[in-house]
């Protein structure tokens, strides 16, 4: 498939602090990849980057073979981001779930938004104002706003962090479809070792701001190769 992005010697810095420090990363077009790690790792701020949020200190990030630099909008706008804790418009749901298709001029999206709060089990609550949902709604509404769009790239931020079995299951398989039907790139950051083995076509392992491994699904937790992998996939803390 070819690589959607490319990652060399990239560090991210704050307050003089390496946050980020990686020698090399690819991420190809069409997969779903995982990183794991502990808190602090480096996992967020490598989604941050992904998404033009931030700039690196050093180093080279390319999106389709073009500096992330001189990313021009039209591109940027085929990257979005479901963060742990999103935030929804003080509006009703389907107001919130429409947002990015009015910011790109699509005036008449009734019926993107009817398929997509119907898949997403929203259906119900499309009049409902987003401050009284709960926090699996809430997600729902955020996953929904970036679906809705059609973007080449999805980035999840620990998108099913502390909600129930329901939520994260539906969450789950919405990724899954958008995945296999049209070929979206997932960039998943988590917590969860069962959801990046339930999802992923890739794991990677990150500590302290570097990459300690990544390899395909199957060999990363059933055949780790370094001892601190070997150690996270057993469930045993890190540092």
């Amino acid at each position: 498939m070819g690589a959607i992005y490319e990652l060399d010697t990239l560090k991210k810095l704050y307050e003089g602090r390496a946050v980020l420090d990686l020698d090399r990363l690819t991420i190809e077009r069409g997969e779903i990849l995982a990183m794991v790690g502990p808190s602090g790792a480096g996992k967020s701020t490598l989604l941050r980057l992904l998404n033009f949020l931030e700039t690196p200190e050093q180093g080279e990030l390319r999106y389709k073979g073009i500096s992330a630099v001189s990313i021009p909008l039209e591109l940027r706008r085929q990257v979005t981001t479901v963060f742990q804790h999103p935030a929804l418009l003080r509006d009703n749901v389907e107001n919130n779930v429409t947002y990015g298709l009015r910011l790109r001029g699509q005036r008449d999206c009734g019926d993107l938004s009817q398929t997509i709060l119907k898949r997403m089990g929203l259906e119900k609550l499309r009049r409902s104002q987003a401050r009284t949902l709960s926090g699996g709604e809430a997600q729902r509404v955020a996953l929904a706003r970036a679906v809705v769009i059609q973007p080449e790239v999805l980035l999840l931020d620990e998108p099913t962090a502390n909600l129930d079995p329901y939520n994260i299951g539906l969450i789950e398989d919405v990724v899954k479809e958008i995945h296999q039907q049209r070929g979206v790139t997932v960039v998943l950051v988590t917590h969860n070792i069962f959801q990046a083995h339930r999802l992923a076509d890739r794991v990677g392992l990150m500590l302290n701001g570097g990459l300690i491994e990544i390899g395909p699904s199957s060999q990363f937790f059933e055949d780790p190769r370094d001892p601190r992998t070997r150690a996270f996939v057993r469930g045993e803390m890190i540092y």
